[in-house]
């Protein structure tokens, strides 16, 4: 069975403020568009799991040891690590965390929480036609729950 981990900033340490992000977020918005995300990767027939991080030094051992901890095929990236400039290093460290824990998981990266398992999808189609070594593979049209 497919397995999908959502992993972001703790809605706690997020600055809302910020303009790089999306407007009008909110913990409790950030915490519903999980929960909706859970919802969809379920409804998509796949496990899931989310990763909440906080943005210091913390933030690469932790992604390391959720992901040795359990085989993913993708990790969604939430846009508060991505987005704010402030954190080009932190979505360094956790891209290098991903490849090392866990070098054949796809890598997404949603717009906002509620279309975490649209951006999963996206990857793991990726991941599954190109593979790492990015020849297409002919079964690629197998993949379930991506479309």
């Amino acid at each position: 069975m497919t397995r999908v981990l959502l992993l972001g900033l703790d809605p706690e340490t997020v600055d809302f403020s910020d303009p790089a992000l999306p407007p009008g977020m909110t913990v409790e918005k950030v915490r519903a568009g999980v929960a909706v995300a859970v919802k969809q990767f379920t409804d998509r027939g796949w496990e899931s799991d989310v990763c909440y991080i906080l943005p210091d030094e913390t933030a690469g051992p932790a992604v390391e040891r959720r992901l040795l901890s359990t085989n993913y095929d993708c990790v969604v990236i939430g846009g508060g690590v991505r987005l704010p400039p402030r954190h080009l290093a932190l979505f360094e460290v956790v891209i290098h965390a991903i490849r090392t824990a866990a070098p054949s998981a796809a890598i997404a990266f949603n717009t906002r929480p509620d279309d975490s398992a649209d951006a999963a999808a996206r990857g793991l189609a990726l991941q599954f036609t190109h593979g790492a070594s990015g020849a297409a593979r002919p079964e690629a049209g197998a993949l379930e729950g991506a479309r």
